[in-house]
């Protein structure tokens, strides 16, 4: 079909798309089946690894794929950021790109407020993928974190570090953030040296240049609304096309988590068409202003 969209990790949507007529390329990102520690939602690492799949799918040999030809990013929860950085440094990094749309699903774009939503959950061992990603990219930061780990914390640190996400749940669902740390994790984050780095990681400082669609839900436990809400906000203050859709289902469950996964199953044929109409070529319906 010539037509190719890069996902995140919601590859349940794969066969559906291919049946679609469009070409797919999956990516995992860097230290996922690569050498090293994977630096878990680092904004240039994930951006870049998206945009690299990209090219490196357009120069297959014997593929249908035009080299100039349209191309999408697609992804949901830590795809969901991968897919908003890309689109926004896409630009500077990859101009030869014809990106029509990006589909961007409970986008943690904003790291510093998710501390208290992942306390007690069933994911908050993703701390330890955090943490980790974060002394592999910027290994100038473990001396300062390191000193405030309990002996819990260190082995969430180095169970963490080869485990996926379903092994992580087993072994960590429903603890405590204040078990891992001696003091205050909230005054950690918020120390000078962590903050302006998670401010490095913030999504939406760079305007898109092709049409995006935010998804979140409203009571998401995981990913908080707010902060898919601000960079949907944040990119149209700097003029870029965006539509930002809320998904209403109503809490159930939340230290589950089951609000933040719903809503790739509940809009995925809305997101789908979405980005159908945007390789058609179809007007947008961008409603800046409007949430």
């Amino acid at each position: 079909s010539g037509l190719d969209i890069t996902m995140g990790y919601e590859q349940m949507f794969v066969a559906t798309l291919v049946a679609r007529g469009f070409a797919v390329v999956v990516t995992d990102y860097e230290g996922l089946g690569t050498p090293g520690v994977h630096p878990y939602v680092n904004r240039p690492s994930q951006a870049h690894a998206m945009l690299d799949a990209i090219r490196a799918a357009r120069n297959l040999p014997g593929t249908s794929l035009a080299p100039d030809g349209p191309v999408a990013t697609w992804g949901y929860s830590q795809g969901g950021g991968a897919s908003a950085a890309a689109v926004e440094l896409a630009p500077s990094y990859a101009p030869e790109l014809k990106i029509v749309g990006a589909y961007i699903g409970a986008p943690p774009a904003d790291l510093g407020e998710l501390l208290p939503y992942v306390d007690g959950s069933a994911l908050v061992g993703v701390i330890g993928y955090l943490l980790n990603g974060v002394f592999e990219a910027y290994p100038e930061t473990e001396p300062l974190v390191r000193p405030a780990l309990t002996a819990q914390g260190e082995d969430l640190l180095n169970r963490t570090k080869d485990q996926c996400v379903p092994e992580t749940a087993l072994t960590f669902a429903f603890h405590q953030v204040d078990e891992y740390f001696r003091g205050d994790a909230t005054q950690l984050v918020r120390s000078p040296a962590l903050a302006r780095l998670l401010m490095e990681q913030r999504i939406g400082t760079m305007k898109p240049e092709a049409p995006v669609f935010i998804d979140a839900n409203r009571h998401d436990p995981l990913v908080p609304w707010t902060g898919a809400n601000q960079l949907g906000r944040d990119w149209c203050a700097l003029g870029a096309d965006v539509q930002f859709w809320t998904n209403e289902q109503p809490p159930f469950l939340n230290k589950t988590v089951f609000n933040h996964g719903i809503t790739m199953f509940v809009e995925g044929e809305r997101a789908m068409q979405w980005v159908t109409d945007r390789f058609n070529g179809l007007p947008t319906t961008p409603n800046c202003g409007q949430f």
